[in-house]
């Protein structure tokens, strides 16, 4: 993928399909550092699963043979030096404690290093399509953070719905807003 952002949208896409009521993503970014981390409380995988799962030719998916999100992220991060983890815990394993936690370390001053990427539309995007599922954003940056949680926003909107367009462009236009300021 050309941009890091595409790879978040399709691990937290996948997070919505594991049945997720949270997702939190989470970029903390140093001088020399990007780990991009999604973490949800969706149905877990299976210990098989989370051992095949960067392997392009393991899917869970019945429309495909080939599932090539993790692996392209376990690429992009590999290229650079860095690393991929993954943590997963199956409801079958744990009814109470369940979910998976992808992480990807990545050098920024690699020559491989990919591009972050528009995340403000990554973001933007997955809030639009979630339904119910609420949407934690941090990006955390030598200089300040950007965040939002939708938590907080549907606690002041009530039964608006987030993917009104109206709605959309205040959330956009927040997080462009907190990038501007931490990167004035």
């Amino acid at each position: 993928m050309k941009e890091l952002s595409l790879n978040i949208l399709d691990i937290a896409q996948n997070s919505l399909t594991a049945k997720s009521t949270l997702v939190e993503i989470l970029l903390e970014e140093t001088d020399e550092t990007l780990r991009i981390t999604v973490r949800d409380n969706g149905c877990g995988m299976s210990e098989d699963m989370v051992r095949r799962v960067t392997d392009p030719f393991c899917t869970s998916r019945t429309t495909r043979k080939v599932g090539l999100g993790i692996p392209f992220f376990k690429l992009a991060a590999e290229q650079t030096g860095g690393r991929l983890e993954l943590e997963s815990v199956s409801q079958d394993v744990s009814p109470e404690n369940h979910g998976t936690v992808i992480s990807g370390l990545f050098y920024k001053n690699h020559l491989d290093f990919t591009p972050l990427g528009d995340v403000v539309s990554t973001v933007c995007t997955l809030i639009q399509g979630c339904g119910g599922v609420d949407i934690v954003f941090r990006h955390t940056m030598p200089n300040g953070e950007v965040e939002t949680d939708t938590r907080e926003i549907r606690a002041m909107l009530g039964d608006i719905p987030l993917s009104e367009p109206e709605i959309l462009m205040w959330i956009r236009g927040n997080l462009e807003e907190q990038y501007a300021e931490v990167n004035h």
